[in-house]
């Protein structure tokens, strides 16, 4: 993965437009058959050659919706974010 939404997502689909790599799936979509969207972490890039940060991230009004997570099956990633940062799923921006 690379990044997450979390269950305070409130699905309000400010984070679907902003993904430059259409990783987002909204909750309609979800594999994991939760109520909330789904980042699909072979295509999250976290915004590396995009944005200066996770473009869903910024995007969101929920506070602390959208956290870090392990690298996996992403393409792309933040070389400045920590294994530690990861495994605690710090929210992306604070």
């Amino acid at each position: 993965m690379a990044v997450i939404i979390n269950d305070t997502c409130i699905n309000c689909g400010a984070c679907i437009d902003e993904c430059p790599t259409e990783a987002i799936l909204d909750e309609d979509d979800n594999p994991t058959g939760e109520d909330i969207y789904f980042v699909q972490a072979e295509k999250c890039v976290e915004c590396v050659g995009h944005h200066d940060e996770p473009a869903c991230a910024t995007a969101c009004p929920t506070e602390g919706c959208i956290t870090w997570d392990a690298i996996g099956a992403s393409p792309e990633h933040r070389e400045d974010i920590t294994d530690e940062q990861r495994a605690n799923h710090e929210p992306v921006v604070e």
